[in-house]
């Protein structure tokens, strides 16, 4: 009798599994197919990115995308909602407009910094002044009040416009290698005379506005042709402005020599007060453990120098396409499928860890979440995040994700816990096993990363189709593993600078009223 018990059970099994093989065959196929033949990425990223276009906290074009993505899923028939964590500062750009006008008249290519106060629609003009070499900050001091009426360039004049890898290329060696040398050299003294000024990069511009200056003209530039970084101002009063690197060494050039350059600023910009922020929310219930979720995740704003297109437009369009095509094929799953597109990542992962403040029975029953936020490159690389058992999981997983796919993805396993750098980090934070989908580079870091080159132009929609066929799966595969995934973690090593065991991440609070 035993015997026979053992018999049909395994019969049951080998049933079961065939079954589940065929259906997970059918779906990939289905989500393969779906996803060359009818894929709606490029109508999303038009929509997202040059109609609404950047997404700054605070701003009324990231309520704009809110409002799109909700129309957006319950169009799809997807439940979806906007959901409130807190307020932000609200702000909006107007238009910038930057000239040269004397020793000659030439437009220059610039904007102003996100937040920045408005220069009123008659702008302003103003001479241009550099920081002095100082011996100390009590030269500084008395060197200040020369900045009344003026305008002040508060950045290092950056040697060479090309980056290092174009030297690499055209340079001669020892050429090469004296750039290097000469730049090291000027930034070391930069540096050391910032530090005898006495403020940094955050404190000058507000000492500068206080001593009368009528303005701030800074240059980050992000190592690349054209490419700067665009972050925020903080004076209270007066613009600050970011030029390209061409056009701010320049004018730094005509004030070493005595040309005494003038400028002009236009710098619109509205403050609106204290608005709400919201992650939005959107939910396929699940059919049989409707208390059990796979969360997708990524984050919806962005900065304001470009469009957001990569920083993560990106990730929004793959999560965004995934659920789509999973209502679509795949509208009854096991597990609740739940996707956040988070608010105010860019100023310390506030969306979500505010998500995972308020929900924690959704993250106590997190199956997997899997956050993508580093650019339009194909997926090349999943970490286990520090969970010891991930890869019993994980690669069970992937193994039903086609070999073209899974062939350029390298797995590391357990890995380490995210302290922060992205979403994912906020669930693993609480002990919910979060999984960063990890993009190839694709110049990221110089050219589209906070950059005023993060446009459209620069996606790769062929790697946006291969993220989503894999996300897609991996959250179909996730929903309907009927064993739960192991929160275990992983001892942790030895910091080498504390001699002691390194320590999980614990959650942080969100900012709930930023820039107020």
């Amino acid at each position: 009798m035993k015997k026979a018990y053992l018999l049909l059970a395994l019969h049951l099994f080998c049933f079961t599994h065939a079954s589940f093989t065929q259906t997970t065959d059918k779906i990939v196929s289905q989500i393969v197919s779906e996803v060359y033949g009818n894929s709606q990425l490029e109508t999303l990223g038009h929509e997202l990115l040059d109609v609404i276009g950047p997404r700054l906290v605070g701003t009324p074009q990231m309520q704009q995308a809110h409002d799109w993505a909700l129309t957006k899923y319950t169009n799809w028939g997807i439940a979806a909602k906007n959901e409130q964590w807190g307020q932000w500062r609200g702000w909006e750009r107007g238009i910038t407009h930057i000239d040269m006008v004397s020793p000659r008249i030439q437009t220059l290519k610039g904007t102003q910094l996100a937040w920045s106060p408005s220069t009123g629609r008659k702008g302003i003009s103003a001479e241009l002044m550099v920081l002095p070499t100082v011996a100390d900050s009590a030269e500084f001091n008395k060197w200040l009040p020369s900045v009344k009426g003026k305008m002040v360039m508060i950045s290092m004049k950056e040697p060479t416009g090309r980056p290092d890898y174009n030297w690499e290329e055209f340079a001669t060696p020892e050429s090469y290698d004296k750039m290097k040398k000469n730049r090291e050299v000027q930034e070391n003294e930069w540096s050391k005379n910032m530090q005898r000024i006495g403020y940094n990069r955050l404190s000058l511009p507000l000492a500068l506005e206080k001593a009368g200056a009528v303005g701030i003209v800074s240059s980050y530039w992000s190592k690349g042709f054209g490419a700067n970084k665009i972050f925020g101002a903080n004076t209270d009063k007066i613009p600050i402005i970011d030029l390209e690197l061409e056009d701010y060494t320049m004018l730094y050039r005509l004030v070493e020599h005595g040309n005494h350059p003038k400028i002009k600023i236009l710098a619109e910009s509205k403050e609106l007060g204290a608005v709400p922020t919201f992650n939005t929310i959107a939910e396929i219930k699940g059919s049989e453990k409707p208390d059990e979720y796979v969360i997708l995740s990524a984050h919806f704003d962005s900065w304001d120098g470009g469009t957001g297109a990569t920083d993560n437009g990106t990730g929004t369009l793959v999560m965004m396409e995934t659920m789509r095509i999973l209502k679509k094929l795949y509208p009854n799953p096991k597990r609740t499928i739940l996707v956040g597109h988070w608010g105010s990542e860019e100023q310390g992962l506030n969306g979500s860890r505010a998500y995972v403040e308020d929900h924690p029975e959704i993250v106590g029953q997190v199956q997997a979440v899997f956050n993508q936020d580093n650019g339009t490159g194909r997926v090349v690389k999943i970490s286990g995040g520090g969970f010891a058992k991930s890869y019993d999981y994980i690669p069970r997983w992937l193994s039903a994700v086609p070999d073209e796919i899974t062939q350029h993805i390298e797995t590391t396993f357990p890995g380490m816990p995210a302290g922060g750098g992205s979403d994912n980090a906020s669930f693993i934070a609480a002990g919910a096993p979060a999984f960063f989908l990890s993009s190839l580079n694709w110049s990221y870091w110089n050219y589209t990363w906070h950059t005023n080159r993060d446009t459209y132009d620069k996606i790769v929609f062929d790697d946006l189709k291969n993220n989503v066929i894999l996300t897609a799966i991996l959250t179909y595969m996730a929903s309907e593993d009927p064993e739960t995934a192991s929160r275990e973690k992983r001892i942790l090593p030895v910091d080498p600078k504390t001699g002691e065991e390194s320590i999980w991440p614990t959650p942080r609070s969100p900012e709930r009223k930023g820039g107020l």
